[in-house]
């Protein structure tokens, strides 16, 4: 810990990559592993192109009902605490993995959510419609655009590519880092879970705050194994 207070102390730019492990302490719903399946499905038989394009209601039902578990939940001191660091210094840039909108709540500033916002929609047929904050209980016949398409949430499916603007700008956040604080993730899906192995051969110090051991820890610079919800308002109170 007094270690990567030091780093981070020194540092001019720092990144904060986050991933489902914070957002489980909040009680958001896992989304592989124990507690993954939604009736008798899967995440990956549902979070496809190719599952809406055969049942767009049965997917928006899952994504309803995920919007209503979210909805219950709350940002936790994990989150508070990345957005007081942010707040306190400048050089902090939040990169997310979650769709939740937890860190905005917390009061982060313009996180760069890599695999989109579940509170957003979009035109499945991509005619450029885009909002923000659809109900969660919005019967069907709001999930249409006004082209006459049906709307999808604004997120990254399995079989899709990231956002290429957003990506853009994450990966020029890492190639200018100091300390990247790697939290909650579990550093096995791409091309997210390389950024910080690229930071690292740029020279960056690699900090993994994780509860469990994953692929990135072997080439981490200091491992802080433990809940986010303890560890980051720890380290954040140290500095």
């Amino acid at each position: 810990m007094d270690r990567v207070v030091s780093w981070i102390r020194a540092a001019q730019r720092i990144v904060v990559l986050t991933g489902a492990g914070i957002s489980a302490e909040s009680g958001v719903p896992v989304f592989r592993g124990a507690g993954g399946l939604w009736r008798e499905f899967r995440p990956e038989d549902l979070a496809t192109p190719e599952a809406f394009a055969r049942q767009p209601a049965l997917v928006w039902e899952w994504y309803l009902w995920r919007r209503d578990k979210i909805a219950a939940a709350q940002p936790n001191p994990g989150h508070h605490a990345i957005a007081g660091l942010q707040r306190h210094r400048g050089g902090v840039t939040l990169l997310t993995q979650n769709v939740d909108g937890l860190h905005e709540r917390a009061g982060s500033l313009r996180p760069l959510e890599l695999h989109g916002n579940l509170w957003r929609v979009r035109c499945q047929r991509g005619c450029g419609f885009v909002d923000r904050d659809l109900e969660s209980a919005a019967p069907r016949s709001q999930l249409t655009c006004g082209c006459g398409a049906w709307l999808r949430p604004d997120v990254v499916w399995f079989g899709e590519s990231l956002d290429a603007d957003v990506l853009d700008a994450a990966t020029a956040a890492i190639e200018a880092a100091d300390v990247v604080l790697v939290v909650g993730t579990s550093s096995v899906v791409y091309p997210v879970a390389s950024l910080p192995r690229f930071a690292r051969r740029r020279d960056a110090r690699i900090v993994e705050i994780n509860i469990d051991e994953t692929p990135l820890t072997p080439h981490a610079h200091a491992v802080l194994r433990g809940a986010a919800g303890e560890l980051l308002p720890a380290l954040t109170e140290a500095l």
